[in-house]
């Protein structure tokens, strides 16, 4: 590891010491992570004692599947998962491709994030296969932006409302509950009215998957210090591709001195 990579491990375990960080996440979807990012990452939360969650391209991300496998990925989420039939379809090819060992190890959800996926989810939670997953996770940029407000307004009570809803039901079923999009110290009033009705048990920005504590007086420092991870890897990041843009300049040069 380099000596920022090292200092990313040292902000991870005080993170999880003090402020109830279990996780670290990367998207083959919206984030686009390569795999070999991701490899490093999991290197990272390894080292940090921490798991590693990954979102998919889809609900039939088989490639994305196989990849989360051989990486050694803890919790599986599929996004845009909107009605009874691609629910179905995810829930097939987790059964279809994870071997009953797999599925044991692993934790396998979905992303409920438009207004459409808020109205079907009870006809979801019908589904013949649904123990096959265990987390429901609401992402508000995507749930806001389909009922036409801007991501200023994630925050809303409209936004809210659909979300109590989902989690309601989703805790009814029994299952874990997280949200995602947007999650600055703007969002803590909406996280801890959630909690105060025992609804949420993770929030996650980008990158990192908090706990719900039961006392939220260090969760704005907490916050903050997740964001500083997140700028810390997208260093971290960019110093590794630029390593690898650079890595033949000499010998291109010196090609271009042969063909004159």
């Amino acid at each position: 590891m380099n000596l920022l990579e090292l200092k990313m491990v040292e902000l991870l375990k005080n993170l999880r010491d003090k402020f109830g960080v279990t996780a670290l996440k990367a998207e083959f979807e919206a984030e686009a992570s390569r795999v070999n990012e991701v490899m490093r990452l999991k290197d990272v939360a390894d080292k940090a004692d921490l798991d590693l969650v990954i979102k998919i391209g889809g609900g039939e991300a088989v490639t994305d599947m196989f990849e989360a496998q051989h990486i050694g990925v803890d919790l599986l989420i599929a996004p845009m998962v909107e009605t009874p039939y691609a629910l179905r379809k995810y829930l097939e090819a987790v059964e279809k491709y994870f071997s009953k060992d797999l599925r044991a190890k692993m934790h396998f959800g979905i992303n409920i994030e438009t207004e459409l996926a808020c109205l079907k989810f009870p006809e979801m939670l019908l589904e013949k296969k649904v123990d096959l997953i265990d987390t429901i996770t609401v992402g508000r940029v995507d749930l806001s932006g389909s009922i036409g407000l801007p991501r200023d307004q994630i925050n809303s009570a409209e936004v809210y409302i659909l979300a109590e809803t989902v989690f309601t039901l989703a805790r009814a079923k029994k299952f874990r509950t997280a949200m995602g999009g947007g999650i600055a110290v703007e969002a803590i009033p909406f996280i801890k009215k959630l909690a105060a009705k025992k609804l949420l048990d993770r929030f996650e920005t980008r990158k990192i998957v908090f706990e719900v504590p039961d006392n939220f007086t260090n969760v704005e420092k907490g916050i903050i210090q997740a964001n500083i991870f997140e700028l810390m890897w997208l260093e971290n990041k960019r110093n590794y591709y630029e390593r690898i843009f650079r890595e033949d300049e000499k010998r291109i040069e010196m090609l271009k001195t042969r063909i004159k």
